[in-house]
């Protein structure tokens, strides 16, 4: 009997098998890095509100609360008369101003998802910091004044108060600068600095800083604006070789500098009796703020050293600062 013939089945070889080929996953079918420019585009950047518009933001809010508070200042009678320089006047009309600051920002910070501590008022040993820069400021505007004396530019007159009187207006006057510190840094070197470093490259920070300067040239009348001109200048060759050699983002934080001590230069031109030198020097004191800022991870150090040097120099030397300018002209 012969055995059957029958075929067995045979493995298909590997080579001539097709198997189903899984379809790709949705998320696969269009690129990850393709980019939005939608309206979300326009107004959210990778970091969240783009900074133009925070800034825009900010200054929708900011003018107007300064109105109001000045207004219930002088309704409850906080604020003297016109031109009245005054410990108690210029105390509350530093907090007006530092209020409006602090709730505009809020505000913005609310738009943002941020807290106000996190525009440059984070980081190690602030304290520390605050009470090296009150140092710093009053012993440079020490040395400064020194420096004039001994040269026959700067001639003291006679002591202005004795006794307890010294130490009392002392300490008035060393609140109101506290007040001027924290206002003037916390715009410029808290909330505007960092802002703008996350979102800000060369040619818009070129762009800021020449539409001021022609502004200037067209409104302002004086040599005071070539203070601001100088400032200008000088940071525009820095900031033009960072653009060539590095990123946007890692030079960001020097091209808001650029912007910022420009405009703290430009703002004190307000002051009566400024020169351009005068107003150079605060354009320049203020990217040494910026510095500070940089090397210290937090702008507490500049408070600090502002509110030490005006001290030093309203209230140890009787030399009129922006503060007393501004309660003179209002």
């Amino acid at each position: 009997m012969e055995p059957d013939n029958q075929s067995l089945p045979t493995a298909t070889p590997a080579a001539n098998r097709t198997e189903p080929v899984p379809a790709p996953a949705p998320t696969e079918l269009f690129s990850a890095e393709e980019p939005d420019h939608g309206l979300r585009w326009i107004f959210i950047g990778p970091e969240g509100l783009r900074a133009g518009w925070s800034v825009m933001v900010f200054l929708l809010f900011f003018p107007p609360l300064v109105s109001v508070n000045m207004a219930a200042m002088f309704h409850f009678h906080l604020i003297g008369k016109t031109g009245e320089l005054a410990p108690r006047s210029a105390f509350f009309s530093e907090v007006a101003s530092l209020l409006a600051l602090i709730i505009a920002v809020a505000l913005v910070g609310l738009i943002e998802g941020r807290r106000i501590s996190a525009f440059n008022l984070t980081g190690l040993h602030r304290r520390q910091h605050f009470l090296a820069g009150l140092a710093a400021g009053f012993l440079a505007l020490s040395a400064l004044v020194g420096g004039l004396s001994a040269g026959g530019w700067l001639r003291f007159g006679s002591v202005a108060l004795s006794g307890v009187a010294v130490f009392r207006f002392g300490l008035l006057w060393g609140c109101v600068f506290l007040m001027t510190g924290c206002f003037e840094e916390g715009a410029f070197r808290c909330y505007l600095q960092f802002t703008l470093t996350r979102g800000i490259n060369f040619w818009w920070a070129f762009g800021a800083i020449a539409t001021l300067c022609a502004c200037l040239a067209v409104f302002v009348r004086g040599n005071a604006s070539t203070g601001v001109y100088a400032a200008a200048l000088l940071g525009f060759f820095p900031c033009l070789y960072l653009e060539q050699k590095s990123s946007a983002r890692s030079g960001g934080f020097w091209y808001a500098a650029w912007v910022t001590s420009t405009l703290f230069g430009a703002v004190h031109i307000s002051n009566a009796g400024e020169s351009g030198v005068g107003i150079f020097a605060a354009a320049f004191i203020g990217f040494v703020f910026c510095v500070s800022v940089r090397v210290t991870g937090s702008a507490w150090w500049a408070i600090g050293s502002h509110a030490g040097w005006d001290w030093a120099e309203t209230f140890s030397t009787a030399r009129p600062t922006a503060v007393s300018r501004r309660m003179a002209a209002t």
